[in-house]
């Protein structure tokens, strides 16, 4: 056996989490379609199918952020370059000796 312990899920269990949402609603819609009035399930369907694009909202907006400002879009090469660049900018080192012959008025 193995002493090494993994932190991912296989990936049909996130396939499984993620399909069962819609296959139990789909399952609901099938069951209950025919107990409403058409006017109710136009109603209910419209207003499920915007809360459905609402939610899918944030990941489209990721993805065009990511291709807008990605490591292979031109903004993500300059902020990479400006990151080398900078680098070697940082903050100088402290140096208690030097710190200590100014305040003696030696240096």
């Amino acid at each position: 056996m193995s002493d090494q312990h993994t932190e991912s899920t296989p990936a049909w269990i996130e396939t499984s989490a993620l399909t069962a949402p819609a296959l139990l609603g789909a399952a609901a819609g099938l069951l209950l379609g025919d107990l409403m009035h058409r006017g109710a399930r136009r109603g209910l369907g419209i207003g499920l199918g915007a809360l459905g694009v609402a939610a899918l909202l944030p990941f489209a907006v990721g993805g065009v952020a990511w291709l807008v400002t990605g490591p292979r879009s031109r903004v993500g090469v300059r902020r990479k370059i400006q990151r080398i660049r900078d680098i070697g900018l940082g903050a100088p080192d402290y140096d208690e000796v030097d710190e200590e012959l100014r305040e003696q008025g030696l240096i």
